[in-house]
C-alpha cells in the first residue's frame, strides 16, 4: 500500500481513539483534558509533515507545510487558552477547525486525480470542518460551552480519514487487476 495510504489510515484511526479517550475527560479542564487538547493538532502535525514528504515539490505540498505550522501554532494557542477556560479553548479550536479545513479542501482539490482516489472524503472533511470550527465561535461566548462539541467532530474526521485511505486502497487494487 502506497504511504498516503498509512498515513491517511494511521491518521483517522488515531483520531478515532482519541474522540473516545476525550470523551471520558471533556466534563471539565483537568490537566489530563489539556494534554489532550495540546495532543490532538500535535498528531495533525506529524501526520501533515509525513504527507508533506510524501508531496515534494506540489502545490499541496506548500498547504501541508503551512497546515503543520498552523497545528502547532494551535497546540501552543490551546495550552494557553486553556488557563483561561472552556469558552477559550472552544473559540481557539473553532478558529482552528476553520483554517485548517480550508487548508485540507484545498490540498484534496488539488489532489483530485483518478490515482488519488478523488478525495471525496477529504473534500468534505474540510468544508464540515469549516462549518464545525463556525459553530464552536459562537457556542464559546455562549453561556455554558462545552467541550464535549469535540468529540463529535474529532471522530468524524477520523472516519473521514478512514474513508480516504479505503478509497485510496480500492483505486490501487483496482489499478493492480487492470495491469
Amino acid at each position: 500500500m502506497s504511504p498516503l495510504f498509512r498515513i491517511y489510515l494511521v491518521r483517522g484511526l488515531v483520531a478515532i481513539a482519541w474522540a473516545a479517550g476525550f470523551s471520558t475527560v471533556s466534563d471539565s479542564l483537568t490537566a489530563t483534558t489539556v494534554v489532550l487538547l495540546i495532543a490532538y493538532p500535535l498528531i495533525d502535525v506529524v501526520a501533515s509533515l509525513l504527507d508533506a514528504r510524501e508531496d515534494p515539490g506540489t502545490p499541496a505540498r506548500k498547504l501541508q507545510i503551512f497546515n503543520t505550522t498552523l497545528s502547532a501554532l494551535a497546540a501552543l494557542a490551546l495550552g494557553l487558552a486553556a488557563s483561561s477556560g472552556i469558552g477559550a479553548v472552544l473559540f481557539t479550536f473553532g478558529v482552528w477547525a476553520i483554517v485548517s479545513g480550508v487548508a485540507q479542501f484545498t490540498v484534496a482539490i488539488r489532489r483530485n486525480s483518478p490515482e488519488l482516489g478523488r478525495q471525496w472524503p477529504m473534500l468534505i472533511a474540510g468544508a464540515l470542518s469549516v462549518i464545525a470550527g463556525a459553530t464552536y465561535l459562537p457556542a464559546a461566548l455562549g453561556e455554558e460551552p462545552s467541550l464535549s462539541m469535540l468529540i463529535v467532530y474529532t471522530a468524524a474526521g477520523g472516519v473521514f480519514f478512514v474513508l480516504q485511505a479505503a478509497s485510496l486502497a480500492w483505486r490501487q487494487r483496482r489499478q493492480i487487476v487492470r495491469v
